[in-house]
């Protein structure tokens, strides 16, 4: 996915290059894209979450019981969270970099009305 994401920025970034191209139609096709994206960013948050929760209850259950494989599960639980986190993080930030792409292109077909800061 990651891969993808950066392909698909660095894409949109050559398209805002160009002035010979319908951006209306380039804005639909990117709305899309957007959607898809938050969709998977959305996920992958409850996913995180969810690890998150679980590795402080593993952290939780060994203070209370002290059993050594509850501190191996708990640690087994951050082990994964660290590439959730790592993983959301990028596609965050990508959506955001998106929706400032999408700006740019709201102001080339429209630059009167719509000024990027």
């Amino acid at each position: 996915m990651a891969k993808r994401i950066k392909q698909y920025l660095d894409y949109i970034e050559e398209i805002l290059k160009r002035e010979d191209l319908d951006f209306i139609d380039e804005q639909r096709k990117h709305l899309i894209q957007i959607k898809f994206f938050m969709h998977e960013r959305l996920i992958h948050l409850i996913v995180t979450f969810l690890f998150a929760i679980l590795t402080v209850a593993g952290c939780m259950a060994f203070v209370i019981y002290e059993k050594i494989s509850l501190l191996v599960l708990a640690l087994a639980f951050m082990v994964l969270l660290v590439p959730y986190i790592k993983h959301y993080y990028l596609l965050e930030n990508s959506v955001q970099k998106m929706y400032e792409q999408y700006d740019r292109m709201l102001a080339k077909t429209d630059p009167e009305h719509f000024q990027v800061k």
